[in-house]
């Protein structure tokens, strides 16, 4: 499996720990866990549970949380476990996400965004955070109402005053991910990535396929980095008698799927509680079949088979070609990436050494003919 951008954490710093993965957000240069804190549950937990779980996931290098929570209680537990430990966590906060029941709601009022940021802030005992997210677009006219109710200047104030270090988007939907990055605003992208909603299974299985990897493609290009919410599509993919592929994945088979995606620097699972910190954690020893996701090449709609998904399942090449390197970079050349075609040009090998022998081709999952890819990317490339 090809986990791009990945590093050990050599030069270490507090609270990081070297059985941990990061990777880089390029717009901000943030050093960013490959597994994150969702937070769609740990509300239900106690104080107790709560914080010992936020601090074993710090003990162990994760340092990076979501904050678009389901109850309002995260924010006092985030509060108690980070408070001396703030500048080793990247926390993102939503300007819309609305908690004045004390459950999750939404909103593009400015007077409640406001009153909620503030509340937040308070809670979480900070004065900054990290990433400001213009919070769950799905459609256009949320983003007209975004604009024109003031929140999206409030947050550009915020980000003036220091408070708000970088800008982020959440969405579900492709088209309007792309119409708001058009701006030029944001540097990190909040995004909803699984095989079901990729392969069109789900409620929020927006977008064709094509279209969500070239979101995807278009984030690596223009060193946007994606924390990915929903990995196991709200726990659907985890049970074999809600999979839309007739059949449950496991959490590491969802990880490494996100993470294979070109953008992806953390995925971001719900937790509960301790033991779902520990289970997270087991991603990291889990030996590569654990992680293979090959089963779902049967389940791949036909108008998406013969595309590239970076997997490597078609290794080891017999000429020591990284296949999967090779067609990224080729896709993210296509896609506008100006720097794809100097990474292609230090790999120690390329697809010009590719002798056509078809073992690529046997071993694909998603029958893509690497053979012929190859010929067209050597061209492309002039090597």
């Amino acid at each position: 499996m090809l986990t791009f951008l990945n590093s050990k954490c050599t030069h270490m710093k507090k609270g990081e720990s070297l059985d941990m993965e990061y990777r880089t957000n390029k717009k901000t240069g943030d050093k960013i866990s490959v597994i994150g804190l969702g937070t769609s549950y740990i509300a239900d937990a106690s104080e107790k549970e709560a914080v010992k779980a936020l601090l074993l996931a710090h003990e162990k290098g994760i340092n990076f949380a979501d904050l678009a929570t389901a109850g309002a209680k995260t924010f006092a537990y985030y509060g108690k476990a980070f408070e001396d430990l703030r500048k080793e966590m990247l926390y993102q906060v939503h300007f819309g996400a609305n908690y004045e029941t004390g459950e999750y709601g939404w909103t593009t009022d400015l007077d409640k965004v406001k009153e909620q940021v503030e509340r937040m802030l308070r809670e979480l005992k900070t004065d900054y955070v990290d990433y400001g997210f213009i919070h769950c677009l799905d459609q256009v006219s949320d983003w007209e109402a975004y604009q024109k109710n003031g929140v999206l200047e409030y947050l550009m104030e915020m980000k003036r005053q220091g408070v708000v270090r970088h800008i982020g988007l959440s969405t579900h939907t492709p088209g309007l991910a792309e119409l708001v990055l058009d701006t030029g605003l944001v540097e990190q992208l909040m995004f909803s990535i699984n095989p079901g909603y990729d392969y069109r299974h789900g409620e929020f299985a927006k977008g064709s396929t094509k279209e969500r990897m070239k979101l995807y493609r278009r984030c690596e290009a223009e060193g946007i980095g994606i924390s990915v919410m929903k990995p196991f599509s709200g726990g659907q993919l985890l049970d074999g008698g809600t999979s839309p592929f007739g059949r449950a994945l496991t959490r590491y088979q969802c990880i490494q799927y996100a993470l294979d995606k070109p953008g992806v620097v953390t995925v971001l699972p719900g937790i509960r509680g301790v033991e779902d910190v520990k289970d997270l954690l087991g991603f990291f020893d889990a030996p590569p079949e654990e992680r293979d996701y090959e089963v779902l090449g049967a389940f791949t709609p036909r108008d998406v088979l013969g595309n590239c998904v970076y997997c490597n399942h078609c290794q080891p090449c017999p000429m020591g070609l990284n296949v999967g390197l090779i067609n990224k970079y080729y896709d993210l050349a296509a896609a506008g990436d100006v720097m794809a075609a100097d990474h292609y040009g230090k790999l120690e090998k390329h697809a010009s050494d590719c002798t056509g022998c078809g073992h690529c081709d046997s071993r694909c999952p998603f029958r893509v003919r690497q053979s012929e890819r190859m010929r067209k990317m050597a061209e492309y490339f002039g090597r």
